[in-house]
């Protein structure tokens, strides 16, 4: 129950302590033990953590505190070279170079890493034969050291013998600090002050740095208890070296995107390493890093990473060497046995070929005793086989006459069989070529019937026509008839228009001559008066007579062309007609040729 409150309190988490109580309380089942704590541990407590919600350094302090009474042993006489906050601060050191797994261990080559960081804060030089000595002598130090034999180590003094406490505390303070707290730099002495240039009065200050990889803070002493600003940095910062001025030397700017501070350094080195500092933690922005060692902790690991790979494929490569080795001995050996082998398979060769050969003596004679048995039966089979095929060939004699019967016989049925065949399709076809000149015999009955009643139907269709061409014809002869009259009186008609037109220019040529005549008449010349064109005058009297019998002639011409029209169209009416209707009857042509004489 007080561990689960401190490290509610520590990591800042809200809880309940009645529920905490509540939950902690005794009962008859005993102690809690790890396995049965760590499901409240990790559901209650670690799963509500936010990242930055709370201050690390106290729950390093929690842990140190609960593991350290137990495992930590320093010197009970005082003598030892760390104080117990140092320890703590190596503890913490240790923890953060460590391998990510559990149980916690440092590897050889981050136990060097970090006892020549302290040794260089204190400018002294590690002696690395004895820590491979130190490390080899341990049970378990090729593997790695755990924190507390981490710790052992340190303050058995064989690295930190004739140094003082003091400036072994001072150097694990500033490696703490360079580590754990991500401080890039920071003043080691009291020369380390620079001075900064003030934004308002614009004064010079002399002020304690701290730079860490996100921001560059400045305080008043060295204590760091009254912090004066700070200066965030990110990839858009920018830091520049500036020639000396207003009494100012080894001066150098860091500049933002709001605003330029002016610092002033004691001497060029330091001015140096604080802009190489500056621009590392600029860097660090700009590729997202938040922790410079961290970054650097990753390469390391990558690096014995791959000079262990290199190791173990070296070793490989040795082993293979030594495989290789070792089958190329087998193999000589193999090869010495194949060898004695080859002499003892020869040898059994030469013994082999030598029986062989006086069995293939021993067989040629038993052959050639055969040989000659063989030929003696040969000539006997001779004289039988002479016998056999005399009777063979009378036999096969018999034989051929027997197959040419055979297949005589075999003809004979098969030219029956065929006639069969024959017979059979004629009558089928006979019977078929019947059924079908019966049925065209119908469809011909059928066609002639039909075909007598269409010469019937069509004569009565032909009469009735030609008795209409007679009707058609008729009327045709009484239009064209009818025609010729309308044609011979339109004819007359015109003879009698022309000569009318004839009499009327003739009247017309006269009246012009009297109404001249008439002009002269009436006006009489008296002395002295000019003679004055007659031509185009008349007499008054005789003007509307004139134009009256012009107008009268006009109309009747108009009727005469509209009464030849209209002949013209009934002649072409009784002609489209075929003589049905009537032909209306022209004017008379005397009628017509009297009108204009009138």
């Amino acid at each position: 129950q007080v561990l689960s409150h401190n490290l509610y309190t520590v990591l800042c988490i809200p809880h309940d302590p009645v529920a905490l109580e509540e939950h902690f309380r005794d009962d008859d089942d005993g102690p809690v033990s790890s396995q049965g704590y760590m499901p409240y541990l990790n559901k209650y407590i670690l799963d509500k953590v936010e990242e930055g919600a709370f201050v690390k350094e106290n729950f390093d302090e929690l842990c140190w505190t609960l593991t350290a009474k137990k495992n930590y042993k320093p010197d009970r006489n005082g003598n030892s070279v760390v104080s117990h906050q140092d320890a703590f601060k190596l503890w913490c050191l240790f923890n953060f170079l460590s391998e990510d797994k559990y149980p916690l261990v440092m590897v050889p080559d981050e136990v060097e890493y970090l006892l020549k960081k302290i040794c260089t804060a204190m400018n002294v030089e590690l002696n690395s034969c004895e820590l491979d000595d130190y490390l080899s002598q341990e049970p378990q130090g090729q593997g790695g050291l755990t924190v507390w034999q981490f710790l052992d180590m340190v303050n058995s003094g064989r690295f930190l013998r004739g140094i003082e406490q003091e400036a072994v505390s001072m150097a694990v303070e500033e490696v703490y600090q360079e580590v754990i707290e991500d401080v890039l730099k920071q003043a080691r002495s009291p020369r380390g002050y620079l001075w900064k240039k003030g934004q308002l009065r614009r004064n010079w200050s002399e002020r304690w740095f701290t730079l860490k990889p996100s921001v560059l803070s400045y305080y008043m002493s060295e204590e760091r208890k009254e912090k004066k600003g700070s200066i965030t940095l990110d990839k858009h910062c920018c830091v520049e070296v500036l020639p000396d001025r207003d009494g100012k030397r080894c001066m150098f700017c860091v500049k933002t995107s709001s605003r330029t501070y002016e610092m002033s350094a004691s001497d060029t080195r330091q001015r140096q390493e604080w802009t190489l500092a500056i621009q590392t933690a600029i860097r660090l922005q700009a590729e997202g890093k938040k922790s410079l060692h961290k970054d650097l902790k990753q390469k390391r690991r990558e690096q014995r990473e791959q000079r262990e790979q290199r190791k173990a494929a070296k070793e490989e490569e040795t082993q293979r060497l030594k495989q290789l080795q070792e089958e190329k001995e087998r193999k000589l050996q193999e090869l010495e046995l194949l060898k004695e082998a080859q002499r003892q398979a020869e040898i059994l060769l030469q013994e082999e070929e030598q029986l062989r050969r006086q069995q293939h003596e021993e067989m040629q004679r038993t052959l050639e005793i055969q040989l000659r048995e063989a030929e003696q039966a040969r000539a006997s089979m001779q004289a039988e086989m002479v016998l056999k095929e005399a009777e063979a060939e009378r036999q096969r004699k018999r034989i051929l006459e027997l197959e040419d019967m055979q297949e005589r016989l075999q003809e004979a049925l098969q030219q029956e069989v065929k006639a069969r065949q024959d017979e059979e399709s004629v009558r089928y076809a006979q019977a078929r070529l019947l059924a079908e000149e019966e049925e065209k015999l119908k469809q011909l009955m059928k066609l002639k019937e039909e075909q007598e009643e269409y010469i019937i139907k069509t004569q009565l269709e032909k009469q009735v026509l030609k008795q209409e061409m007679e009707n058609k014809n008729k009327c045709l002869e009484e239009a064209q008839k009818q025609l010729e009259e309308v044609r011979v009186n339109r004819q007359r008609v015109d003879q009698d228009v022309m000569a009318a037109q004839r009499k009327l220019r003739q009247a017309s040529t006269n009246v012009k001559h009297w109404n001249v005549q008439m002009n002269r008449l009436m006006h009489p010349i008296g002395p002295g008066d000019k003679r004055t064109n007659v031509s185009g005058g008349g007499f008054a009297g005789y003007q509307p007579l004139l134009s009256q019998r012009d107008s009268s002639l006009k109309l009747k011409q108009k009727g005469e062309d509209k009464g030849s029209n209209a002949t013209r169209d009934n002649s072409k009416e009784n002609v489209s007609n075929g003589g049905n209707s009537s032909v209306l009857p022209s004017p008379d042509a005397d009628t017509m040729a009297t009108e204009p004489t009138n």
